[in-house]
């Protein structure tokens, strides 16, 4: 995997597992650990926000950890300045809660992966034309399968929509059936204090509520 052209090693990521996990209060005493258990349950899209505690550290211990068909990088990217850490760290993957196309420019112009967040069409159209890879749809909440699957009529049909904010295994059934590509799991995976062994738990449900849908 190594070498190979990094949208090839998303798609890929995508084929294997397209299951985000967003570890928002991740320590780097943590991070190698938690990531490894979630690598070992198919987890290859992993994201550490910023607002973490020495966000910087995680990425780079679990960038370090994991072979190439993991990606890794952060969420909460609000800067030019933290895009470029990000690439000196070898991250590849920009996540957003807004659709920044300062930022999102600036991933590309980095080889990264850029993933805004976005809760309206013309959002959505503005970041896809800032070369936005995917799209996040956030919160979630405000977005339900009704209104992704008019989004979905509109929009190209190989861009991938992952709705994030409030997603647990229950709640996938119809947002998949709206035509989203994946979903970014927050503290439904995990939360701050947890132990690997719940976190390993907690995505084993997720894995297997995914591979039923997939299986219908």
């Amino acid at each position: 995997m190594t070498g190979t052209p990094l949208a090839a090693r998303l798609d890929t990521a995508f084929a294997t597992l397209p299951l985000v996990a967003i570890l928002r209060g991740l320590t780097p005493t943590e991070a190698e650990d938690t990531a490894q258990a979630l690598y070992e349950r198919g987890f290859r899209l992993i994201e550490v926000p910023l607002n973490s505690p020495q966000p910087f550290d995680s990425i780079a211990s679990i960038r370090k950890l994991l072979p190439a068909d993991a990606l890794v990088g952060a969420g909460t990217v609000m800067t030019v300045e933290q895009v470029s850490r990000l690439s000196d760290l070898g991250a590849e993957l920009v996540v957003m809660p807004h659709a920044d196309a300062e930022i999102i420019r600036a991933a590309k112009a980095r080889g990264m992966v850029s993933l805004p967040g976005i809760t309206t069409p013309t959002e959505a159209f503005s970041a896809l034309k800032a070369g936005a890879d995917a799209l996040k749809l956030f919160p979630a909440e405000l977005i339900g399968p009704k209104i992704v699957k008019a989004m979905r009529a509109v929009l190209p049909p190989d861009v991938r929509l992952l709705p994030v904010g409030g997603i647990s295994p229950d709640t996938m059934t119809d947002y998949h059936d709206a035509g989203v590509a994946g979903f970014g799991l927050g503290s439904a995976l995990y939360t701050p204090g947890m132990t690997v062994a719940e976190v390993a738990e907690r995505a084993n449900r997720f894995v297997t509520a995914w591979s039923r849908l997939k299986a219908r």
